[in-house]
């Protein structure tokens, strides 16, 4: 079974593929020849996978699907949430991302956090989201070199370590992708029919 995974950022595309099972494929959006920028602009992590998958259906033709993650903390009424990726400015970098964050948590008493992945699948005039969750708290400073994003910081519920000090398999195990990808494999496992996607 193949599948267009519609991203243009390749850590996800790379941890995506690792959570596939055997028997499914991810196309990328070059196998399309498709090189430009996806519009993400709503004000929902929902809102985005939507926006983005709708993108890229419309421009393709082909059935796919794209996600949007955000890592919410509550104590900062949601931040960054939908502006995970751009927090700490317009360059996207991860580091800045992470030294606003922390800084802005040293007040606060509660750390806790969790990373929220929304799926959003397109096949023809039908549209399905998935939704992936997982639990954790902000550390105090970063630790690891794996992962990418926020994974420093992310410190999961039943661990000690952050998604960057985690095994790879560890992490794909319990992350908010996941949890949005079983839930998607599982759809399309019962949908062989969805052109374009299973061929």
């Amino acid at each position: 079974m193949k599948i267009l995974f519609a991203t243009q950022n390749q850590n996800k595309a790379e941890e995506v593929r690792d959570l596939l099972p055997e028997g499914f494929e991810i196309l990328s959006l070059e196998y399309f020849n498709f090189t430009g920028d996806i519009p993400e602009t709503q004000s929902t992590i929902e809102g985005n996978a939507i926006q983005k998958v709708n993108f890229v259906f419309d421009l393709l033709k082909t059935d796919c699907f794209a996600e949007d993650t955000g890592l919410i903390v509550p104590s900062l009424g949601g931040e960054p949430g939908v502006f995970s990726a751009r927090y700490g400015g317009p360059e996207r970098d991860p580091l800045k991302n992470m030294e606003k964050l922390l800084a802005k948590l040293k007040e606060k008493n509660s750390r806790e956090a969790y990373f929220e992945t929304v799926i959003a699948l397109r096949f023809g005039n039908r549209l399905e989201t998935f939704v992936g969750r997982c639990h954790g708290h902000i550390a105090k400073e970063s630790a690891g070199d794996g992962g990418f994003g926020y994974d420093p910081i992310f410190i999961p519920n039943g661990y000690d370590e952050s998604f960057a000090q985690l095994s790879k398999s560890v992490k794909n195990q319990i992350s908010h992708r996941a949890n949005a990808m079983a839930k998607l494999i599982s759809f399309l496992l019962d949908h062989h029919s969805i052109s374009g996607v299973a061929q």
